[in-house]
């Protein structure tokens, strides 16, 4: 995601990670805020009488983790600004301490947030457990890294952190369980049944998009991407898409060989704006995403629900079904 950044800036990131890291040679025990706690409360109690810290990179990872946690937990997202891009974010000196104090971490891996395993390899925690959502998924550096849109990988997610709970405070077990078993049958239930309905009612629709963002929700969905993959990864990374790519997608566009156009609104270039505006010219509807949770403080359900919506309506209107 880059709002207002038109190429990744890795150096400066990691110019940031390294002065953090020379912070936190003298970094002291702290208790951290929460960007997500909305029923965490400073009275829940652990099996150590704590509430147990949890620092989160992103919060559409933290959303869930919270929610899962109730009281007996106390989240602290990193990335909690729609407009912060999480590829290149630099860490400060507070989120050091935050990870250096936490006994949970929540990472995504693949490459996506390589500052944060940096401040974890600087602050090696004997008792701290660390979830990076890469290595339970199975997928690799280079592969897709945007598993909060992979319907399966969020329940996966799910199970983990409430087993990790249970292991790090198997007094409150049953408490954890209650809570994924309210949390999935419940609180996340209109995000599934709309996940069941799309795949069910238009799988195999041939779709457009502006980014690898989309891809593991279309493949969750069930949906054909018809966009070329070298060209939704160049978005992504920041880098110039080619002309072949370019061209391609502008013929689809024209011979109307795509039902809808889903984008990512807080990475739009140049390219994508011209897409959207040449999709919604051909009578293609157009749907959005956004990388972070918006807006700021909602929910990783509301968030989705809100979205799912958004292209539900837009293949229903594409297609004539309902």
């Amino acid at each position: 995601m880059r709002s207002a950044i038109a190429h990744r800036i890795r150096p400066r990131a990691l110019a940031g990670c390294a002065a953090v890291i020379a912070v936190l040679a003298g970094t002291s025990a702290c208790s951290t805020a929460s960007s997500d706690a909305s029923d965490g409360s400073a009275s829940g109690k652990g099996a150590s009488g704590k509430v147990i810290q949890i620092v989160a990179a992103e919060n559409f990872w933290g959303s869930i983790a919270q929610q899962l946690g109730g009281s007996h937990v106390h989240v602290k997202s990193i990335i909690d600004n729609p407009a912060a891009d999480p590829h290149d974010y630099e860490p400060t000196a507070a989120d050091g301490r935050a990870v250096a104090t936490a006994r949970y971490t929540i990472v995504n891996g693949i490459g996506y947030d390589a500052w944060a395993d940096k401040l974890l390899s600087a602050n090696p925690g004997g008792d701290r457990t660390e979830l990076k959502i890469g290595d339970l998924v199975g997928v690799r550096p280079g592969g897709n890294p945007h598993r909060w849109y992979a319907p399966a990988d969020v329940h996966k997610v799910i199970e983990k952190i409430t087993a990790d709970y249970k292991k790090i405070d198997p007094d409150h077990a049953a408490f954890y369980d209650a809570r994924k078993k309210t949390y999935l049958d419940t609180t996340l239930a209109p995000y599934s049944r709309l996940v069941s309905g799309i795949k069910s009612t238009y799988a195999g629709t041939s779709v457009g998009a502006s980014e690898s963002i989309v891809t593991p929700l279309a493949q969750g969905l069930g949906l054909k991407m018809a966009t070329p993959e070298s060209f939704l990864d160049a978005i992504s990374e920041g880098t110039d898409p080619t002309a072949k790519d370019k061209t391609t997608i502008d013929q689809q566009i024209k011979n109307k060989k795509i039902k809808i156009y889903v984008y990512n609104s807080q990475n739009s270039t140049p390219d994508v704006r011209a897409q959207v505006k040449e999709a919604k010219a051909a009578g293609i509807p157009v749907a959005t995403v956004t990388e972070t949770l918006t807006p700021a403080g909602a929910s990783f359900q509301d968030w989705q629900v809100r979205q799912l919506k958004g292209i539900q309506k837009a293949l229903a209107e594409a297609t004539g079904k309902k």
